[in-house]
C-alpha cells in the first residue's frame, strides 16, 4: 500500500500520508508528495489542495534511518519549493506534531490549518544542525525575525494557540473535524489571488535584534556551533534575497553536518533511544501493572522521587520514621509544587490534583498493598538491609521492591529478602524531580518482568533510563570516583583548584570538581572532628570553610555567592600537602585533562569488559544526561572516538607513574588502541 494516496473532495484534492509511526519524511513519502503535486498540476478541476496525515500526528520530521548516508530524489528542499510554486492554492492541515521538515513542509504550503493540541517546531539544533530545507529562511518570512530566533536557536516547539497569535497558523480547526474544516477552507480560499507565497514575502527585523538576542542567550548557547549558525541563517533571511538566503542555509547546514559537535548529537539522539532497549530480554515479557507507589524517606531524595509518580497520577505512600521528618518532607513537597505553579510549568488544579494523592504515614504496615515500594533512605548497607527485611514481611506477593542506591551492592540488599527476583535498584539522581536520568541496577536474580517494568515506567515518569549491572557506584558514579581522585591529588601536587575547574569549563562542563563541591558543601559525611585531618576536605572543615554556605570552601565567595580563588584555601592546601611530604609543581592543563577525563573513559572501558553497561553509547547517555557532560562532546566513549583510542591508551601510560599504585589500564582500551578501533 502506499503511503502517500490521494482522493478528490468536489474540486479540492486530498493528499494524505499514511507512514507511521510518525509520518517521518522519507523517500517514500517524498516521492509520493511529488506525484500528487503532479496529479494536482495536471487536473484542471483541481482547484485547491490540502495535505494532512493519517495516524497520530503530522508530518514529525526527517527520516532518521536516512541520517549519514546520501538522500534519495526527490530531496526535501527541492520538493518544497515545487510545492510552494504550485498555481493553486495548498493547505496544510496539522495534526499531532509538525516538526522539522514537517514544519518546513507546512511553511512551504500557502495556507496552514491545525487543531489546538497541535505543536509546532523546529528542532534541529538540538541535533547540531539546522533546518535545511528552508525553514530559516521561511519562517522568519511568515513569523518575523524575533520569534523565529526563538523557535529555531531554541528548538522548542510551540502550542498551537501561540502559533496563531504569531502568524505560523491562519486557522484553528475542531480537534474532530479538521479534515472537514481543512478541505472547507481550501474552498473558501480556491480562487483567492495572488498566492502567498511565503518566499516572496519580507523578514522583519528590528534593528540591533541579532545582536540582542545573541546577548541574551550568550550562556545558553556558550560552546555549542549550531546556534550561532542558525542566527547567521536567519539573518541571511533578513537581509538577501530568498534564494540568495537558501544558498546561505544550505552552505551553512552542510558545514554543520561534517562538524564533530553535530555528530556527537546527532549520536546522543540515537543514544538515547537505543538505551530503552535491554539485551536478552524476550519480546513481549509481561509487565507487572504500578497503580500504587510507597517510598520509604521523606528527605529530598524520597520526596523529589514522590513527585515524579503524583505528577502523572499515581498515588503515593511516604513512610518516615519520626512525625517532624515527615511533616518536613510533605511541607517541601508542597513548596515544590506551589514553585511549579509560579513558573508556569503547572496550574493550581494540577498541583492540587498531586498532592492530593500524597499520604504521608508512620505505619510500615501501609505499604502492605502497593505495587512498587522504593527506597531512599541513608547511603548505609545495615540500614538498607534492615529496611528490605522489613519490606520483606509486609509487601503483598508479586511487590518490585527498588533500592535507590547510589553505590552499594544490589545483590546483597536483595540477599535478605526472601524474592530477590522482585528487588532492583532505581538510582534516582537529584533532585529527583529535575533530573532526567534514572540508572535502573540489574541485580543477579532480578526478573525479567521487573526489569521491563521498570524501564517502563521510567517511561512513564518522563526519565530517561539506562540499565546498569551490580558494581561499585554502577556506571555513572563508578567513573566519577577516578575523575575525582585525579582531582584531589592535582592539587596537593600543585594545580589550584581554579586550574583544575577551568579545564573543565573550558570542555564544556556546566561547573568544574571543586565549585560543584563547594555548592554541595564540603560537610556533607565529614565526621565532624576537627583534629582529625585526614583528607583536604577535612582541613577545610576544620577551619570552617564548608562551601558557598559559610563564604568560603575551595574558593571564597560575595554576598552573591560568585568565586575568587582562595588564598587561605590554598594555604590549607599546601600545608596539607607538605604535611604529607608531597612536593608541589606547575601542572598543565594537559595534564589535568589526561588524569581526570582519559581515567573515565579507562573506567568505562572496564565497565564495558565486564558486562556492567549494554553498550557503550549507555555510558554516554548517562554522563550526558545524570553528570553534565557537555552533549556537544557526545559522551566519554563518543569523545573518546573522536580523539582516538590510540592517544588515549598514550596519555594514561605518560601519567600512569601518578595515577597511583590502584591504577590499571584496561585491557579493551588498549586492544580498541591496537587495532584502530572505536566503541561506538
Amino acid at each position: 500500500m502506499s503511503v502517500i494516496t490521494t482522493h478528490r473532495d468536489g474540486d479540492v484534492l486530498v493528499v494524505v500520508s499514511n507512514n507511521p509511526p510518525v509520518n517521518a519524511l522519507g523517500f517514500a513519502v517524498r516521492d509520493g508528495l511529488a506525484k500528487a503535486l503532479d496529479e494536482a498540476a495536471a487536473d484542471p478541476a483541481v482547484k485547491a489542495v490540502v495535505i494532512r496525515c493519517d495516524g497520530r500526528t503530522f508530518f514529525a520530521g526527517a527520516d532518521i534511518t536516512e541520517f549519514g548516508g546520501p538522500m534519495k530524489d526527490p530531496q526535501l528542499p527541492e520538493l518544497l519549493e515545487r510545492l510552494e510554486a504550485l498555481d493553486k492554492p495548498v493547505v496544510a492541515a496539522i495534526h499531532g506534531t509538525a516538526l522539522g521538515g514537517g514544519l518546513e513542509t507546512a511553511l512551504a504550503c500557502h495556507y496552514r490549518i491545525a487543531v489546538p493540541s497541535a505543536k509546532l517546531g523546529l528542532p534541529e539544533v538540538k541535533l547540531g544542525i539546522l533546518p535545511g530545507a528552508g525553514g530559516t529562511q521561511r519562517l522568519p518570512r511568515v513569523v518575523g525575525v524575533a520569534a523565529a530566533l526563538e523557535m529555531i536557536v531554541g528548538g522548542a516547539p510551540i502550542g498551537a494557540k501561540k502559533a496563531s497569535d504569531i502568524g505560523l497558523l491562519d486557522r484553528l480547526a475542531g480537534e474532530d473535524s479538521l479534515a472537514a474544516e481543512a478541505v472547507a477552507f481550501a474552498r473558501d480560499i480556491a480562487e483567492k489571488r495572488p498566492l502567498p507565497r511565503t518566499s516572496e514575502k519580507q523578514a522583519v527585523a528590528e534593528p540591533g535584534v541579532f545582536d540582542a538576542f545573541r546577548a541574551a542567550n550568550a550562556r545558553k548557547m556558550k560552546g555549542f556551533e549550531a546556534p550561532e549558525a542558525c542566527i547567521q541563517a536567519i539573518q541571511a533571511a533578513a537581509e538577501l534575497p530568498f534564494a540568495q538566503g537558501l544558498e546561505v542555509e544550505r552552505k551553512l547546514i552542510r558545514q554543520l553536518m561534517a562538524s564533530d559537535q553535530s555528530k556527537a548529537q546527532r549520536h546522543i539522539f540515537f543514544a538515547e533511544r537505543a538505551a530503552a532497549k535491554i539485551d536478552g530480554l524476550a519480546p513481549g515479557t509481561p509487565l507487572i501493572p504500578v497503580k500504587s507507589v510507597g517510598i520509604i524517606g521523606a528527605g529530598t531524595m524520597g520526596g523529589g522521587i514522590a513527585m515524579n509518580f503524583l505528577s502523572i497520577g499515581i498515588p503515593v505512600t511516604i513512610l518516615e520514621m519520626q512525625q517532624e521528618a515527615l511533616d518536613r518532607g510533605v511541607a517541601t513537597i508542597g513548596r515544590n509544587y506551589a514553585g511549579n505553579v509560579k513558573s508556569g510549568r503547572m496550574t493550581e488544579d494540577q498541583a492540587k490534583q498531586a498532592t492530593g494523592l500524597l499520604k504521608p504515614t508512620l505505619d510500615y504496615a501501609d505499604l502492605g498493598q502497593v505495587d512498587l515500594v522504593i527506597e531512599a533512605v541513608f547511603e548505609n548497607m545495615d540500614v538498607k538491609k534492615e529496611v528490605f527485611t522489613r519490606l520483606d514481611k509486609i509487601a503483598k506477593p508479586g511487590a518490585i521492591l527498588a533500592t535507590n542506591t547510589s553505590y552499594l551492592d544490589v545483590d546483597e540488599i536483595a540477599a535478605v529478602t526472601s524474592r530477590p527476583e522482585s528487588v532492583v535498584g532505581l538510582h534516582f539522581f537529584s533532585p529527583a524531580n529535575v533530573m532526567k536520568l534514572l540508572e535502573v541496577v540489574r541485580g543477579a536474580k532480578t526478573s525479567d518482568s521487573v526489569l521491563a517494568t521498570a524501564m517502563a515506567l521510567a517511561k512513564q515518569i518522563r526519565k530517561i533510563a539506562v540499565v546498569a549491572g551490580v558494581c561499585h557506584g554502577f556506571i555513572g558514579n563508578r567513573m566519577l570516583k577516578p575523575r575525582q581522585d585525579q582531582a584531589g591529588q592535582l592539587i596537593l601536587e600543585g594545580a589550584k583548584p581554579a586550574d583544575v575547574d577551568r579545564v573543565f569549563l573550558d570542555f564544556g562542563f556546566p561547573m568544574g570538581p571543586f565549585q560543584l563541591a563547594d555548592l554541595a558543601g564540603l560537610d556533607i559525611g565529614w565526621h565532624r572532628d576537627p583534629t582529625r585531618r585526614e583528607s583536604v576536605r577535612d582541613a577545610l572543615c576544620a577551619e570552617g570553610r564548608l562551601g558557598q554556605k559559610t563564604g568560603g570552601g575551595f574558593y571564597d565567595y560575595d554576598e552573591k555567592r560568585n568565586r575568587t580563588p582562595s588564598p587561605v584555601a590554598e594555604r590549607i592546601i599546601a600545608e596539607f600537602a607538605a604535611a604529607k611530604g608531597i612536593a608541589q609543581r606547575a601542572i598543565s592543563d594537559e595534564e589535568i585533562r589526561e588524569r581526570c577525563l582519559y581515567t573515565m573513559v579507562n573506567e568505562g572501558a572496564k565497565i564495558l569488559e565486564e558486562g556492567k553497561a549494554q553498550r557503550a553509547s549507555d555510558i554516554d547517555v548517562v554522563w550526558v544526561f545524570g553528570y553534565g557532560w557537555p552533549v556537544y562532546r557526545g559522551g566519554p566513549m563518543f569523545w573518546a572516538d573522536l580523539v582516538g583510542a590510540r592517544t588515549i591508551v598514550d596519555g594514561l601510560k605518560r601519567q600512569q607513574d601518578r595515577l597511583g599504585p590502584d591504577f590499571t589500564l584496561s585491557p579493551l582500551l588498549v586492544a580498541k588502541a591496537e587495532k584502530g578501533e572505536t566503541f561506538n
